[in-house]
């Protein structure tokens, strides 16, 4: 029996991959979810209150991602780009309901990522009680660095910076966040079945600020590749 081929009215785009270290391999990304508000003084910052508010779950597309090394065109639309560095966990199992003390058997590894943000289209969203995808889930939003696998060790704390132009801008801990990975793995588990290729941002320390054009910025989290990209001149209009 012949069986019938497939015929795309285009071709379909590529699937957005990011490097793993150490290997030729690349991780295939299905979906990117975010955390916000995970770090208490960067809740602060933001105007919220982590005693009573809990971190809130967003979505960026999966082909946001920007590896490291690449320049990131300044986006359109917005007067206030900000930078935000992140721990980023990649799952290499999927499941639902997963139980925080099964959460590392869902881990392929880590990587460190950049949540950039338009914060002047977030802040008009939050004011209007509307989503967050203008200010957060445009193109090129996800910068991402190379993973390294789990098999090499859990992520349970450790240094997380980011410079700007060689000036450190936000400094802390990753133990420091209010809900550590397996507790939100749990929590995303319950509202999404999780899949091999999701990727997870997982919230970001106070010191959030603009970036401009020319711009170089690096973000690390301790025993991670190191994160490398700069802000290239917006895109000419047609």
């Amino acid at each position: 029996m012949t069986v019938p081929t497939t015929e795309f009215v285009f071709l379909p785009p590529p699937i957005p991959t990011v490097e793993i270290a150490g290997t030729r391999q690349r991780f295939p990304v299905h979906r990117i979810y975010c955390v916000g508000r995970n770090y208490a003084e960067h809740a602060r910052e933001m105007g919220s209150d982590p005693k009573v508010e809990p971190p809130v779950f967003f979505t960026k597309p999966a082909d946001a991602i920007v590896p490291s090394g690449a320049a990131i065109p300044y986006p359109p639309r917005t007067e206030n780009l900000h930078y935000e560095v992140e721990l980023v966990v990649a799952i290499g199992d999927a499941g639902r309901n997963i139980a925080a003390g099964q959460a590392h058997g869902h881990i392929f590894g880590y990587a460190v990522g950049n949540d950039l943000t338009r914060r002047d289209l977030q802040g008009a969203s939050k004011k209007k009680g509307l989503p967050w995808d203008t200010g957060k889930a445009f193109d090129a939003s996800a910068p991402i660095a190379a993973i390294r696998p789990a098999s090499l060790g859990h992520v349970e704390g450790g240094r997380i910076w980011l410079s700007v132009n060689g000036e450190t801008r936000q400094q802390s801990d990753v133990s420091e966040m209010i809900w550590g990975v397996s507790e939100i793995i749990a929590e995303l588990s319950t509202l999404f079945e999780l899949k091999a290729g999701d990727l997870i941002y997982t919230g970001t320390p106070a010191g959030v600020g603009p970036l401009k054009p020319g711009d170089r910025i690096e973000c690390g989290v301790e025993g991670l590749e190191t994160l490398r990209n700069t802000i290239a001149a917006a895109r000419p209009t047609k």
